[in-house]
């Protein structure tokens, strides 16, 4: 019955600290989004941060896969960040004629930080823009995701440590216009660090615990059977009355 929770507790801790120094000051992003109605030749991803990072058209562990006969097309990338402000946007900025009406309407399948972490009873917003469907949304419009990513970490029984990000989310839309007047629009995800962490560390249950745990078990169901044969007991004495009364 509580055999799961008779046997270890979760504690959650909220803490101020940097929890994986061996990461290189780096976080590893997983993007998965598909544009119908962008042909794949079009689609690329940027990268640029406040250390000065500035690329365009990032091709590294990535993947364009045709929609829509070929008029659209499913990006999905693994690719790293640096633990500073940011942004990657998903646009036509790399492509190599730039399209006179691109259309930025998507569904975000997956945008997740760090370690999968694969937990029973830890839920948090490790892929909150999972699901984002923005396919009714302007033809020409930009999006703009604001993400503040809280760093997370969970230690099992054993002290092994996990690191993952979670994060939250607000979004806006809004057509852009190039000092040329066209219309450029991209998918951008602008992202800062919480300096928040979140802890989750399970811990034994002590032994005391455990026999009140099962005393108590035991003891509730004295308690029950007693209430039954009460209740067997008083109904038997008032059929026996009710028999006797017949008789009589």
């Amino acid at each position: 019955m509580c055999l799961f929770s008779c046997v270890f507790y979760r504690v959650n801790e909220l803490y101020v600290d940097d929890p994986d120094k061996d990461s290189g000051g780096k976080i590893d992003v997983s993007l998965n989004i598909s544009l119908p109605n962008l042909h794949c030749d079009l689609v690329g991803l940027d990268i640029q941060d406040e250390m000065g990072r500035h690329e365009v058209g990032h091709i590294e562990n990535s993947m364009k896969v045709p929609l829509n006969n070929g008029h659209g097309c499913r990006f999905e990338g693994e690719f790293s960040i640096n633990k500073v402000p940011g942004n990657f946007h998903v646009s036509t900025h790399s492509a190599t004629a730039q399209p006179t009406s691109p259309d930025m309407t998507h569904v975000i399948h997956k945008l997740a930080f760090g370690e999968k972490l694969q937990v029973q009873h830890v839920q948090g917003a490790f892929n909150a823009l999972g699901g984002a469907n923005r396919l009714q949304s302007n033809a020409l419009a930009s999006h703009d995701y604001i993400l503040k990513i809280v760093p997370t970490v969970y230690e099992d029984l054993g002290g092994k440590q996990r690191f993952s990000y979670q994060y939250t989310v607000a979004n806006k839309e809004y057509v852009a216009y190039s000092h040329t007047g066209r219309i450029i629009p991209a998918i951008w995800f602008r992202y800062d660090l919480s300096p928040i962490t979140v802890k989750y560390t399970e811990r034994r249950q002590p032994f005391y615990r455990f026999i009140t745990t099962i005393c108590a078990i035991i003891g509730g169901t004295f308690t029950v059977a007693g209430i039954i044969d009460s209740c067997i007991f008083t109904a038997s004495e008032a059929w026996k009355k009710i028999q006797i009364g017949k008789m009589s």
